[in-house]
């Protein structure tokens, strides 16, 4: 609720998560974690432009016109849409122009955030930014990386203390992956992959409930209500990506303030400061410090 004039904008919160899973329809993307808290937005995706790339011209302009529909005093005009495609298939240059925005991310997130904004200021009657800034984008470079990275914005209500639990942690990619375990049985034992079903599946080491139990184990390594330590049982899974439970923990911990434009360990980090031309990442030092840890 707003201290200044007593309103609540909880609402604002699934208009954001609705409109990231409409995109994560449209777009060459994979959407595997986000979490919408009051004030900013956390997305773990997977963009494919070549995904765009083979699409057919009409599944370019009928994704594109789903993006922007023709409108008719407000209201999607189906009859207007379809104009619309076939105006844009007569013009390969724009169909070659909106591939290529589809299998970006810089695209991704302005049409996330643009609607966004307009709706909230109509709501407000006001005009002027609605969001602080741009967003800041770090590439995720080995398993360990996406996947502590993906719990990093799962567990974000809870280290926020907005939530006691994955089950309450509203808006969150975790308690969309739970209801899906919970209404089809078999969805629990399958390969992680991305909450949309857009893209050619690109599977992660971990099933869905073995995720689930990751991070549900992960927010109970350091109960954010009583001081010390909880004895848990070690998920199996960072004995496979070569983490111990303490290194787990400080990646995680550290995704937004020990690295920059990339998550990784030591090796991935240099081969991507190399491919950019540079000697150096944020990060570096960091994924070192961890192996020597892990080495003692």
């Amino acid at each position: 609720m707003d201290p200044y004039n007593g309103k609540t904008y909880e609402h604002r919160r699934d208009w954001v998560e609705q409109r990231l899973l409409e995109l994560a329809d449209i777009f060459a993307v994979g959407l595997y974690a986000y979490a919408v808290m009051s004030n900013h937005v956390h997305v773990v995706v997977r963009i494919d432009p070549g995904a765009a790339a083979a699409w057919s011209d009409e599944e370019v302009a009928e994704r594109w016109v789903r993006l922007f529909p023709a409108t008719t005093d407000g209201e999607v005009d189906s009859r207007a849409c379809r104009l619309k495609e076939q105006t844009l298939l007569g013009n390969s240059e724009r169909v070659a122009v909106c591939r290529q925005r589809l299998g970006s991310l810089s695209w991704f997130m302005r049409s996330l955030n643009e609607p966004i904004a307009r709706r909230a200021n109509q709501e407000d009657s006001c005009t002027g930014r609605f969001w602080e800034g741009r967003y800041k984008c770090q590439a995720l470079l080995d398993e360990a990386a996406v996947l502590s990275c993906m719990s990093y914005v799962d567990l974000n209500p809870i280290r926020a203390g907005i939530a006691e639990n994955l089950e309450s942690s509203l808006h969150t990619s975790a308690t969309r992956r739970i209801a899906t375990i919970r209404s089809n049985a078999r969805a629990a034992s399958q390969s992680l992959t991305s909450i949309n079903a857009s893209l050619s599946p690109d599977f992660l080491p971990i099933s869905t409930e073995d995720y689930v139990d990751l991070i549900d184990w992960t927010a109970r390594l350091t109960r954010p209500d009583k001081p010390g330590h909880v004895e848990l049982t070690e998920p199996p899974i960072l004995r496979k990506l070569g983490l111990t439970e303490r290194q787990w923990h400080q990646q995680l911990l550290g995704t937004e303030t020990h690295y920059w434009r990339a998550i990784g360990n030591a090796q991935s980090l240099m081969e991507k400061a190399a491919a950019i031309g540079q000697s150096w990442l944020k990060g570096i030092g960091n994924a070192q410090a961890l192996l020597r840890r892990q080495a003692a």
